[in-house]
């Protein structure tokens, strides 16, 4: 059989690069510690736990398919009419279906340098193209993606703050770039990491959204909420949006236990709180102690850490993620993000983060 005579995707679609998570194991090494993919070492709300044990006598029925108490649940929450949330398995789920619903063949879609990955892997699963906007300092330019937008431009991602840098755009800046773009083009604020910042300049998109016809913000329980396995996330958006998503998405594509820990989950704010305050104090003793081995760090708010490692042999990224790893300690590579000398470290355990420290300090000084 010639390669015509059997089915062929829709163009792009071979061209996607497949995501590859955080690794999670290493070999010959018993005790790790995973700082590969921002999972909260905090661990979920026991109340969220308990609520996804009872959810487990229901494993025979269908969940609720419009997931209402738990869109309830997020808009008592947030101030949020609960009509204008559509709830998701996972924040990509919701990207994905945004690329479906407003990208065709031969439009594009902008997204930073150093974007989420699964924006360029939605554009092209969608028969767009992706355009990649010039970054300053790891950090979105607004200046760049607006002169990217052409004709051609249906969509813009922005993930803020950004997944892997830890870089966010102020909101005044936020507000620029909307202003920028013709009212047809839709904006996705992806909030991912939106509940650790603690800046006067940042606004996570609920303003813009409850005042434009073109903007939506997507949220996820994966991080703060510790839900990464139940893959949970949510977008708020205008009606108009909401109707087109919810015609699209799977009739039950949140299932029943997801939906009910994630009700318990937002609903314990004290975890949450506890979950903020241990990152933000290991988040700035990791930015302090880091530089002093001589690396650099790119300034984080969210909850992880972007490390630069020196060129030459013997004191690259991957040298150093090696040296890590035989000592369980697991950190993320970054060559997808086009930062092959950079590793991402999660905020981990008072433990996890000291041993990395420690475990640098003796890899610098091998040097």
């Amino acid at each position: 059989m010639t390669l015509l005579e059997r089915p062929q995707p829709r163009p792009g679609v071979l061209t996607i690069d497949p995501y590859v998570p955080g690794k999670s194991s290493a070999a010959g090494v018993e005790r790790v510690f995973k700082l590969s993919s921002n999972e909260t070492p905090l661990g979920p709300s026991p109340q969220a736990v308990a609520a996804y044990r009872a959810a487990g006598a229901h494993l025979q029925d269908y969940p609720d398919g419009a997931s209402i108490a738990l869109r309830e649940a997020i808009g008592r929450a947030f101030g949020l009419d609960p009509e204008r949330i559509v709830c998701g398995a996972g924040s990509d789920d919701l990207l994905n279906l945004i690329a479906d619903a407003y990208l065709r063949d031969g439009d594009e879609a902008i997204h930073t340098t150093h974007g989420f990955l699964v924006y360029p892997i939605a554009t092209l699963g969608s028969g767009a193209s992706p355009v990649v906007a010039a970054e300053k300092n790891y950090t979105a330019d607004v200046d760049a993606m607006l002169a990217a937008v052409s004709e051609r431009t249906k969509v813009v991602f922005l993930a803020n703050p950004n997944n892997p840098t830890g870089t966010y755009v102020p909101f005044d800046e936020v507000k620029r770039l909307h202003r920028g773009l013709p009212a047809h083009v839709l904006l996705v604020l992806d909030a991912a990491y939106a509940e650790y910042v603690r800046r006067n300049d940042y606004e996570a998109g609920i303003e813009l959204v409850a005042t434009a016809d073109n903007v939506v913000m997507c949220r996820t329980f994966s991080k703060i909420y510790g839900l990464a396995a139940l893959r949970l996330g949510w977008l708020y958006g205008p009606q108009h949006v909401v109707d087109a998503v919810n015609r699209i998405r799977g009739p039950f594509n949140v299932n029943l236990p997801a939906q009910a820990a994630g009700i318990a989950a937002i609903q314990d704010r004290a975890h949450v709180e506890a979950a903020r305050v241990h990152n933000e104090r290991w988040l700035a003793w990791l930015l302090q102690e880091i530089p002093k081995l001589g690396l650099k760090v790119t300034p984080s708010i969210a909850n992880f850490v972007l490390i630069h490692f020196p060129d030459g042999e013997g004191r690259t990224a991957a040298e150093a993620d090696a040296f890590l790893t035989r000592r369980g300690l697991i950190l993320r590579r970054l060559n997808a993000y086009k930062l092959p000398n950079a590793l991402r470290m999660s905020v981990g355990t008072e433990e996890a983060n000291r041993l990395v420290v420690t475990a640098l300090r003796e890899w610098m000084g091998r040097q």
